[in-house]
Order: C-alpha cells, then sequence, then structure tokens
C-alpha cells in the first residue's frame, strides 16, 4: 500500500483499514506457527502497512481540530 493512497483515506477508513490489516497479521502469524505459510515476506508488508496506517492516521488527528 502507497503512503498516497493512504492519506487520502479519511480517519474512518484509516481505522477499518488497520482493523482488517491486524487480523491479516494474527492470521499470518497462526500459519507461521502452524507451518503452513507459503508467503513470508507477506508478513513484513503487513507490518509495515500497519505502521504506515498509523502514523498517518496520527498525523490526521494531529492536524484536526478537536471537537469541545
Amino acid at each position: 500500500m502507497k503512503a498516497a493512497d493512504v492519506r487520502s483515506m479519511t480517519l474512518d477508513q484509516l481505522n477499518d483499514e488497520l482493523l482488517k490489516l491486524k487480523k491479516e497479521r494474527f492470521n499470518l502469524r497462526f500459519q507461521r506457527a502452524t507451518g503452513q505459510l507459503e508467503n513470508t515476506a507477506r508478513v513484513r508488508q503487513v507490518r509495515r502497512d500497519i505502521a504506515r496506517i498509523q502514523t498517518i492516521a496520527r498525523q490526521k488527528q494531529a492536524v484536526q481540530p478537536r471537537a469541545k
């Protein structure tokens, strides 16, 4: 996932995507533990995508004015 794609998403979309990636990371960890994981590079991609989304979400929250 490209950073430009992530930046174009809203905070709600980012949270949904983050939840989806965390579920995928959990499943990949299970596959690795049971020896069923075929694409080992996917673990690294998912980890980095999660970090990218969290970083951009924090940036958007810092810019967004807080409701009183």
